[in-house]
């Protein structure tokens, strides 16, 4: 969506319920980077284990080319039964380095206090030489995972 500046979820409903897409494909045109990082309430120090818990501060980022979808606030808490994902925190610049160094701002602005979760993980995902240098694929963080897991969770 942040690149093409479509609604693909609008599209995906009219889709379902029978509508015909309002686009065709030679509409699309692609803008930019996208960078989307999943922040779980999971604890990525003990194998990712769901932590569950109480929302005592929030703080999200914003700004230009910046979004932070959730359903989190300060005083929500996040039950043990359902699903750990808590936002998906999305940027988009002009070129991937642009991107990539403004996702490291949002990560570094988001404040999720009272449960563990994931940001300092995906910080470190978004730095790491090899994520920089575009060398990753499904096994970067099989290959890489020590490098990655660290303090600053919480």
């Amino acid at each position: 969506e942040m690149v093409t500046g479509i609604d693909l979820i609008k599209e995906q409903i009219r889709v379902a319920s029978g509508e015909k897409l309002t686009i065709k494909q030679e509409d699309v045109t692609l803008t930019g980077y996208a960078i989307e990082c999943r922040i779980n309430a999971e604890d990525p120090n003990h194998d990712f284990r769901p932590s569950p818990g109480h929302v005592s501060l929030l703080h999200v980022p914003n700004g230009f080319g910046v979004r932070f979808d959730s359903f989190i606030y300060t005083g929500y808490t996040v039950s043990p039964y359902y699903d750990s994902l808590i936002g998906k925190l999305i940027v988009h610049d002009n070129t991937r380095e642009a991107a990539i160094k403004k996702m490291k701002a949002a990560l570094d602005e988001l404040i999720i206090e009272g449960l563990s979760h994931n940001r300092h993980f995906c910080r470190q995902i978004v730095t790491h030489p090899k994520f920089v240098e575009g060398d990753f694929d499904t096994s970067f963080i099989a290959k890489y995972r020590d490098t990655l897991i660290g303090d600053d969770d919480e």
